[in-house]
């Protein structure tokens, strides 16, 4: 996908602050400092558009960056950050759940791990719950190039059966300082991004002058 233009829109910290042009959001989740700012930017081919921190825990709110008047990059406060307050963490969970749950624009989520290390118990919680209720997903391995290439199938292997990824599951490894993956992640942003777009034909309506329409019943759809 070619970026022509990318602008940072809003931090916001609840509903009444979110976006209402009803644009597609991709929603970036992980641990802190796993590298989602790094790699929004390298998938606009900005430097700086989002703010990378060596501090983690920086980023407290929902961070919105508006893609070719097209679609939004959502970045998500980055969990498992032990010197937040126990209360901050729980208002970030309570806010990111209730994006998740309930934001009808939501069209793909980008889980963000960390290629070099086993997944976290957080970043297991994250994806059994995404799996739980059945959420776009993909799994986004960054620091590709910190590995030696021969050691890439090694660590993807790991990641994958200990996150519990089964075959068909999104999974793309990805380097923000080579852009490994770049092209392979929009290809799948923008499949679903359009497949969103495509609204479901309507059956024509079927009169019978002999009995009445009976509506269908849910559950054997």
């Amino acid at each position: 996908m070619k970026v022509n233009n990318a602008e940072f829109i809003i931090s916001a910290v609840g509903p009444d602050q979110y976006p209402v042009d009803a644009l597609p959001e991709i929603a970036l989740a992980g641990r802190s400092n796993v590298g989602k700012s790094s790699l929004i930017n390298r998938m606009i081919n900005r430097k700086n558009l989002a703010r990378t921190s060596s501090t983690p825990g920086k980023t407290q709110h929902m961070n919105y960056y508006r893609v070719n008047e097209s679609m939004y990059f959502v970045d998500f406060p980055g969990y498992g950050y032990a010197k937040v307050s126990k209360t901050q963490r729980a208002s970030w969970g309570k806010m990111v759940e209730k994006y998740l749950a309930e934001r009808d624009t939501l069209k793909l989520v980008l889980l963000i791990v960390d290629l070099r290390h086993p997944p976290t118990g957080n970043d297991k919680m994250m994806f059994d719950w995404l799996k739980h209720y059945d959420l776009p997903l993909c799994v986004v391995a960054t620091k590709a190039d910190k590995i030696p290439k021969t050691r890439w199938p090694k660590h993807i292997k790991i990641m994958k059966q200990e996150l519990g990824v089964l075959p068909g599951d999104n999974f793309i490894s990805f380097s923000s300082e080579i852009g490994l993956g770049r092209d392979e992640l929009w290809e799948l942003i923008e499949h679903y991004n359009q497949a969103s777009q495509e609204e479901p034909a309507l059956e024509p309506e079927i009169e019978d002058a002999g009995n009445e329409a009976q509506p269908e019943d849910p559950s054997e759809a």
